[in-house]
Order: C-alpha cells, then structure tokens, then sequence
C-alpha cells in the first residue's frame, strides 16, 4: 500500500511538473486572500474590496522578468487554467498586471468563489503554480 501511494505521488507531482510553466516559483512563498474572509456575506449592487496578500515573493508588473516575483490574477466562480497555458483574460479571469495588490468588484446576488493565482511577466503561471485557497463569500 505504501509503496502504491508513493508511485502514486511521485506520478501526479512528476505531471504537474510537466505541465506547468517554466518560471521557478519562489521556495516559500504564500498567496492568499486578505479581505473578504471564506465565508463573508458582502452587499449586493455595490462594488466592494478584494485585497491581495504574498509573501516571500515580490510583485512585479507583466513584461517585467526578475526573480522570485509574478503579479496578480483573480479567479471568480472558475476552477484554475492550465499551469503550461496564458492566463485566460475575461470576466472570470481578472489581470492585474500594472502589480496591483488591491481591487474592487461588483459580483450579481448569489455565493461566489474567489481564488489567487500569480502569473509570471507573460501571464503564465509559476512551477509549481502559486495559488490561495479558494474561499465562497454570499453577495446579497
């Protein structure tokens, strides 16, 4: 069994590895939501904050290539793209190439999920990838 559960591991990071972009994360880092917190109910027809945390990794806007940094993308209501691919840019997709840590959104009534996911200067996520937690606020 354990030998079974080892090859298992090893196959699914080997894949991953395989299918993420070519830009070496940094060792340590950390994305995650700072406001609103998993669970929070926001006020429908009113745009509200959404702010961005990272540590030990800096935030550089798109086309700028140094070390140990990307820049932010924010995902509403969609699972995260392809590793190896450009970050789609749509509704669904929010691009905050200009390095901004911060924005503000108007989501219809209804529970929504919100995750962060770094993008190297191309738009082309980490390996491994950098993501947060998902978290589900409510708008109403």
């Amino acid at each position: 069994m354990a030998r079974t559960c080892a090859a298992a591991a090893f196959f699914l990071i080997s894949w991953t590895a395989a299918f993420a972009g070519e830009t070496p994360a940094a060792p340590h880092a950390y994305l995650y939501i700072g406001w609103p917190n998993n669970g929070e109910v926001v006020a429908a027809g009113k745009p509200f904050r959404v702010w961005f945390g990272l540590r030990d990794m800096g935030v550089a806007p798109k086309d700028v290539k140094l070390p140990n940094t990307g820049h932010h993308h924010l995902l509403i209501d969609t699972p995260i793209p392809p590793a190896d691919k450009e970050i789609p840019s749509d509704r669904n997709h929010l691009h905050f190439g200009a390095g901004e840590t911060e924005t503000m959104i108007e989501l219809p009534p209804g529970k929504h999920t919100l995750q962060l996911l770094m993008g190297d200067d191309k738009h082309i996520p980490h390996n491994p990838p950098i993501v947060s937690k998902k978290i589900t606020i409510t708008v109403k």
